[in-house]
């Protein structure tokens, strides 16, 4: 079965067209908006536990006084406004793809907006990969760092519990990737009150330290961050390498508005959560201002010692819930990479009637929770994750600004000088955080990028892999038009049943068939060659979802199209023939498969070097394992029939 992004157009597909398989009635906002906020933001929202930390560590040389606290929290307060509101709330948001979010979603956006371009179409394929394998790289960190952040917490209540930090730690990870099963919707009602709670004790904390020390108020005029990054030369870097800690999680939201919608982050983000965090940070500056010595750890030593316990608690239900939210990207980032081509089928579960973004991918859950716990092993504290966490996150942040400038030059159409102006200043502060976090890549910088280079390999694989076999297939195979025409109707025995052979290219003959016809000696009445295809929106109407060909002797074609966000129901699709011409009963329709079989080919691997002949192995263990094509089209167990095929590539 086909996995294809067609170069050309799509059919408009309407965002607002009523309730169906492909467009779910959404729940209430107030429920979306709290459950972004418990999945959302989660994030972003424990970023208080170890940022100002990290900026006055002794790496990053900023002196402890007044004058540098003034500058490093305003610096954090207006890059929160500049970065995460204007960049992500404000204008990434509204680059959806119908309703759709994250790298990839964005990158089919570029893509179609370019048109037929083949190499810029590439280029820009490539660069949304990188993006999106760089995503899983911080998918691994975050949760690690956060729920380490949290949990050293009881150092501050008794430095005797030091020893059982790690442990804990491992533990409740554990427990969090065990209820991935339970859907992002459960998740997120249980989540959304905790988060809630937590921005309302980061607010409360801010203000009760800020009343102590209200000279922080300082911060608010974005002159003094301005001089703070003057004044620290080329030092800079290392300041703004911790800086950056406070705006891990912006992409994330993105990642996950197909979760919940733009509305409720928007609404979320401007209601509760940004000024929550302005107040915490300025809070823990003004903390600093009058007790320089609770640097050691300056987010717990905001409370009486009466509340470090229960602040402790919910310090670590929230650094659990923070990580939602690149766990729940994760698994969006997937099926999007999946559908696209990039990475061979996996069991998809919906865990949502209502929003068909809501999903849960086994493989995909556990992969990420082996990364985590060994992160967690390795790295052993919050600090030393510090240095691998950023580089990645801003590497990300740096590919969603180019291709919205695409997007916005490019499929808006607004005039070149507006859309650079909307894009050019976030560029170059992202060019600025990629800087800063460079200087962190011997510190464990290098992790994240390792963990995108290796993903990037295998999409790159598997991607390069499929269309030598496609490639094969077109070669060796029988022109579909020029069989039927030469058919002789009455030289086979019919069976008086449909057939329906799924294939990747709807133009040739399919094995299947043909193994059918040479072995069994018998053509069924009706023979559908049907193929599917993935567009580059990711919803397709249903009035548009068929496209069928009759071609005699009882021989159509039909081309199947889902949207990249769609879970492919194929007996569904078929069943749209009927308003064409073309019945496919249920239960009088057979779908005969072609399982390929891969076989080196010796002439061509003779001439195929060292590297290229280990990827030609990966690329065979990665088919061998890849899902079942039945269960993931949803054809019926009891109708199938498999055919194997050695392909020589």
């Amino acid at each position: 079965m086909a996995i294809a992004v067609p170069a050309g157009a799509e059919p408009p597909v309407s965002p607002a067209s009523a309730p169906s398989a492909a467009h779910p009635q959404r729940s209430s906002r107030a429920a979306l908006t709290l459950g972004a906020i418990g999945v959302g933001y989660g994030d972003i929202g424990t970023s208080p536990l170890y940022t100002m930390k990290e900026v006055f560590s002794p790496a990053t040389g900023v002196p402890l006084d007044a004058p540098h606290l003034i500058g490093a929290v305003s610096c954090i307060v207006w890059a929160l406004m500049g970065v995460v509101t204007l960049k992500y709330v404000i204008l990434i948001l509204r680059a959806d793809n119908r309703g759709e979010g994250g790298g990839l979603a964005l990158t089919a956006l570029a893509v179609q907006a370019v048109g037929h371009r083949p190499r810029l179409r590439r280029a820009l394929l490539l660069l949304g990969v990188a993006g999106a394998t760089l995503f899983y790289g911080d998918s691994i960190i975050t949760p690690a760092i956060s729920v380490l952040g949290a949990v050293e917490g009881l150092e501050v209540a008794t430095p005797a519990f030091k020893p059982y930090v790690v442990p804990a730690s491992l533990l409740i990870l554990v427990g969090l990737f065990a209820v991935q099963r339970l859907g992002t919707a459960v998740v997120g009602r249980l989540f959304g009150p905790v988060i809630v709670l937590w921005f309302g004790v980061l607010a409360a904390a801010g203000v009760l330290n800020i009343l102590a020390q209200p000279g922080i108020l300082a911060a608010l005029n974005p002159l003094h961050a301005l001089h703070f990054l003057i004044d620290r030369g080329p030092g800079v870097l290392l300041a703004v390498g911790a800086i950056v800690l406070a705006l891990t999680g912006a992409e994330a939201l993105y990642a996950d508005m197909g979760h919940f919608g733009r509305q409720p982050i928007q609404i979320a983000w401007t209601g509760l959560v940004l000024p929550a965090l302005a107040l915490n940070y300025l809070g823990q500056g003004a903390l600093l201002m009058g007790q320089p010595a609770a640097i050691d750890n300056p987010f717990f030593r905001m409370f009486p010692a009466g509340l470090i316990w229960p602040v402790l608690l919910l310090a670590t239900a929230a650094a659990v819930i923070a990580s939602q939210a690149v766990i729940s990207g994760a698994y969006s980032m997937t099926r999007q990479a999946i559908q696209l081509g990039f990475l061979p089928r996996m069991a998809v579960r919906h865990t949502s009637a209502r929003e068909s973004g809501q999903i849960y991918l086994p493989a995909v859950n556990w992969l990420l929770a082996a990364g985590v716990l060994a992160a967690v092993l390795g790295f052993g504290s919050s600090s030393a994750l510090a240095g691998a966490y950023g580089i990645a996150v801003t590497l990300t942040m740096m590919i969603t600004t180019v291709l919205t400038f695409v997007v916005v030059r490019l499929g808006w159409r607004l005039p070149a000088p507006l859309a650079l102006g909307a894009t050019a200043v976030f560029l170059a502060i992202d060019a600025l955080l990629v800087a800063g976090c460079a200087m962190k890549f011997f510190d464990g910088g290098w992790f994240p990028l390792a963990v995108g280079a290796l993903l990037f390999g295998l999409m790159h694989t598997w991607q390069a892999g499929r269309a030598r076999v496609l490639a094969t297939i077109r070669r060796d195979g029988l022109d579909l038009a020029g069989f039927v025409a030469t058919l002789d109707a009455g030289s086979v025995p019919r069976c008086q049943r449909v057939a329906v052979y799924p294939v990747a290219d709807p133009t040739l003959v399919p094995q299947a068939l043909l193994h059918n016809l040479k072995h069994n000696q018998v053509l069924h009445a009706t023979n559908v060659v049907a193929t599917v295809q993935f567009a580059e929106t990711p919803f397709v109407d249903e009035a548009h979802r068929v496209q069928l060909e009759p071609l005699g002797q009882g021989f159509w074609r039909a081309r199947l199209r889902f949207g990249f966000m769609e879970q492919p129901d194929v007996p569904r699709a078929m069943a749209l023939c009927r308003a064409q011409g073309l019945d496919v009963p249920m239960f009088e329709t057979s779908w005969f498969l072609s399982r390929e079989t891969l076989v080196p080919a010796e002439a061509v691997a003779a001439l195929r070097g060292p590297l290229q002949r280990w990827r030609d192995r990966l690329f065979g263990a990665m088919s061998r394992n890849a899902g079942s094509a039945a269960a993931y089209f949803r054809l019926p167990d009891n109708a199938v029939v498999e055919l194997g095929t050695r392909v020589q590539v």
